[in-house]
């Protein structure tokens, strides 16, 4: 049998032997994750937070929405565990259901920008040449605008509602996962798996998708754990300055909107603390969680 016959057997079997040297590789990571303390603690506070969070129906003591006159800008009792507000809605129910928005926020802004970004830099790093430049030109395009002035400006324009908080975010948010995904994919599309790949015929598109982009994925989960932190952070600005979430519902922004009078910062802190420390708490435990998954995959650090 000549050199000739048996290339594409041997090239068949670099893609298979990808997988194989690959798997030791995550089980090192993921014993490296789980030999963090902060971020293993981290990923338990955020399942608390996500759980009350999702079932607030079953631990709010009263509805959202619900007005008592006669109790209204009461410090914590037992009837009211966190107080009431001006108008005597109950801030333990309100902070658990505005973790419901603020997470969706979180999250939907950061799938949204994942999505576009992980596309935009894949097609970009792989096929180089004008699509490269045609699609970071207008990478660079995008992160050259002023964001948050942008993102005024639309949420004054648009009607208050969380999915349009969401699109707003999301669309605006995508240009640093594509230049990591563009990085990833310029660095892997001359790996020899990939040329193994490519010498025995399989599509582009089954390249991209199945032989790199799970290579990809490891890095990209770091800086989309930070994204999440960073667009509840935004979600809060916005409702803060008024331009977020429209009550009554509630969200963590929406609430701390309050403390921007001076007598209720000053008197009615049961008012504002308890969203204002979700959502440090929450911003604060996914960072730990990204520092964990970064330094898992990172080979340099050693825990």
């Amino acid at each position: 049998m000549t050199d000739a016959t048996r290339t594409p057997s041997s090239a068949a079997q670099g893609v298979t032997q990808l997988d194989v040297h690959d798997r030791p590789q995550k089980n090192r990571a993921l014993r490296r994750f789980m030999r963090h303390r902060l971020a293993i603690l981290a990923v338990i506070v955020l399942a608390v937070i996500a759980a009350t969070s999702i079932l607030a129906p079953v631990f709010a003591p009263y509805p959202y929405d619900k007005i008592d006159l006669a109790a209204t800008a009461q410090p914590p009792s037992v009837a009211h565990l966190f107080g009431t507000d001006r108008v005597g809605r109950d801030i333990l129910t309100r902070t658990l259901y505005g973790g419901q928005v603020s997470l969706l926020v979180g999250m939907g802004a950061t799938a949204i920008a994942t999505l576009i970004g992980t596309v935009i830099g894949a097609l970009s790093g792989y096929y180089r040449g004008w699509v490269d430049t045609v699609l970071m030109r207008i990478t660079d395009t995008v992160m050259t605008f002023p964001s948050i002035v942008i993102m005024l400006t639309l949420a004054a324009l648009l009607p208050r509602s969380v999915w349009n908080i969401v699109l707003i975010i999301g669309l605006l948010s995508w240009p640093g996962v594509a230049r990591l995904v563009r990085a990833q994919f310029m660095s892997l599309r001359e790996s020899e798996f990939v040329m193994a790949a490519r010498c025995l015929g399989v599509p582009d598109r089954r390249i991209i998708v199945v032989h790199i982009f799970p290579n990809v994925l490891a890095p990209m989960i770091a800086l989309i754990t930070f994204s999440v932190g960073g667009a509840i952070l935004t979600e809060a600005g916005l409702s803060f300055l008024g331009l977020g979430v429209a009550p009554p519902t509630p969200s963590w922004g929406n609430m701390l909107e309050a403390a921007r009078n001076l007598d209720i910062l000053k008197n009615l802190t049961w008012t504002w603390f308890p969203p204002a420390a979700m959502t440090v708490l929450t911003v604060l435990c996914v960072n730990f969680v990204g520092d964990g998954i970064r330094d898992a995959i990172d080979p340099r650090l050693v825990l």
